[in-house]
């Protein structure tokens, strides 16, 4: 699964690994807002490659919790949707949108090999300080430049650069940055 060849997601231990995944996410998403000791342990357990600062709003889901690799201070709002199945890189400070989703599982072309319950994955990698809009879906295989910003509700089907404003679906390059202005 992780070499990105075809598996079958039914696999005993697959199916134990995301079930561990589901009970640790039940409990998150059941937690207050005055809670924060609580969900930190629980991000603890189902995030173990996440950085300092992660700051998640639940509720969130993700496939396996341990293929998600982040950097310092992120920021996922709320009803965000990881599928984890190979590992997603998220730079620091980056943030995401309500209802973002990021696709690594994905299925053959091939009806047959489908028919088989088969399916494989490819890696999302999303650069530091980028902002990804609500709704917005980011698929398998799609890396996404420092910098940049994806426009809320894009699907995002190929490789964004640093340093631009993308969206659309498919997504597209609007328009280069300008960081030359003072704040």
């Amino acid at each position: 699964m992780l070499a990105g060849e075809l598996y079958d997601s039914t696999d005993k231990k697959l199916s134990e690994e995301r079930l561990r995944a589901r009970m640790l996410m039940k409990a998150l998403n059941e937690t207050g807002e005055d809670q924060e000791e609580e969900r930190r342990r629980i991000l603890g357990q189902l995030l173990p490659g996440a950085g300092n600062g992660l700051w998640l709003q639940p509720p969130f889901y993700c496939d396996y919790g341990y293929n998600i690799k982040t950097g310092e201070k992120v920021f996922f709002n709320y009803n965000c949707v990881v599928l984890d199945v190979m590992q997603v890189t998220i730079g620091s400070r980056t943030l995401f949108g309500p209802n973002v989703q990021l696709y690594t599982a994905t299925h053959p072309m091939d009806h047959r090999v489908r028919a088989k319950g088969l399916e494989f994955a490819k890696p999302v990698v999303i650069g530091e300080d980028v902002w990804v809009g609500g709704g917005a879906v980011i698929c398998p295989g799609v890396n996404i430049g420092d910098r940049s910003v994806i426009g809320a509700g894009s699907v995002v089907t190929r490789d964004i650069p640093p340093d631009v404003f993308a969206a659309g679906n498919p997504c597209r390059v609007i328009r280069p940055l300008d960081f030359t202005t003072n704040l």
